[in-house]
């Protein structure tokens, strides 16, 4: 009896093992040669050519992101790398990045290679009210995030814009707290920038609200008898008794229209009844010609 063995490529697919290897961080301003702008303002570091070999040779997935640890703080990021040039036994890190993991210059970083979800939400929160001046801020953002591979919850994230520095602080990311955005479709908010206080706007007035005393026209000059006067007998007044004795309707003025007219009803003139001046006069008040009268001439002759 004869076995055949059919053999092929990938039969047995290597399983991808983790970097995961100790260096000495610098900030970029230390790295020998020009000043890498690109590097201070992006999410990627720089790192030995040695790991490009390694990383090779474990077969890990790509694109290659990294988990870097400060284990002395527990502080945690994610990034992606730009080149394998550093020398051997450094990485070299943007400023922002090893502040926000608490590191000073020739501390030890743990590196690991770690496979992220891609993004599908993300807000940020602006360090500084300047970043509301700019016109479009999700262009500006959009634009300053292609120089990243990914993004941490927690991180403060440096972009550069007009020559300017704007720090964003990552207060959420979806679907996890580390996501990567290479090549992905994100929503993106941002969250009102620390030390923003909302304007209080003032309540306006209704346009069509008219107030009657601003139509009234104002007296000009002189204005005789405004005044009010008192008995001497200490009795009341006729003009103050009249007054409490008017009834609710208005006094029709000719020559003032009337302010308190309602659209729909109809007001006639003639039922409203004109002041009277003639009142009942209580029984101790004095009465002129109310006594009795006689005749000289005799009626009985």
């Amino acid at each position: 009896m004869a076995f055949r063995f059919q053999f092929g490529f990938n039969m047995f697919p290597e399983i991808p093992r983790p970097f995961n290897t100790q260096y000495k961080c610098f900030s970029v301003s230390m790295l020998p040669g020009t000043y890498r702008q690109d590097v201070e303002r992006g999410g990627k570091i720089i790192m030995p050519p040695s790991a490009l070999e390694q990383l090779t040779r474990l077969n890990i997935n790509y694109p290659m992101i990294f988990k870097l640890t400060n284990k002395k703080t527990n502080r945690i990021t994610h990034c992606g790398v730009l080149e394998f040039v550093a020398d051997e036994g450094k990485v070299y890190l943007p400023y922002w990045m090893m502040h926000n993991l608490l590191l000073e210059e020739a501390e030890l970083i743990n590196v690991e290679s770690v496979s992220l979800p891609v993004a599908t939400f993300s807000r940020f929160q602006p360090q500084s009210e300047d970043f509301l001046d700019i016109t479009n801020p999700k262009a500006v953002l959009e634009n300053g995030l292609r120089s990243f591979a990914c993004l941490t919850t927690g991180d403060v994230i440096a972009i550069k814009y007009n020559q300017r520095i704007y720090e964003m602080c990552v207060l959420e990311t979806k679907p996890d707290p580390a996501v990567t955005i290479i090549e992905c479709d994100m929503n993106v908010e941002f969250a009102p920038p620390v030390g923003y206080v909302e304007p209080k706007t003032a309540i306006k007035k209704d346009e069509n609200e008219v107030d009657l005393a601003d139509l009234m026209p104002a007296p000009a000059g002189f204005v005789p008898f405004k005044g009010q006067g008192n008995r001497l007998d200490g009795k009341k007044r006729k003009d103050s008794a009249q007054s409490e004795t008017t009834t609710s309707k208005p006094t029709y003025i000719r020559g003032i229209p009337d302010y308190g007219y309602e659209i729909g009803t109809l007001t006639f003139l003639r039922s409203i009844k004109p002041v009277n001046n003639k009142e009942v006069k209580g029984p101790d008040e004095f009465k002129a010609f109310t006594g009795e009268g006689f005749s000289l001439r005799n009626s009985s002759m």
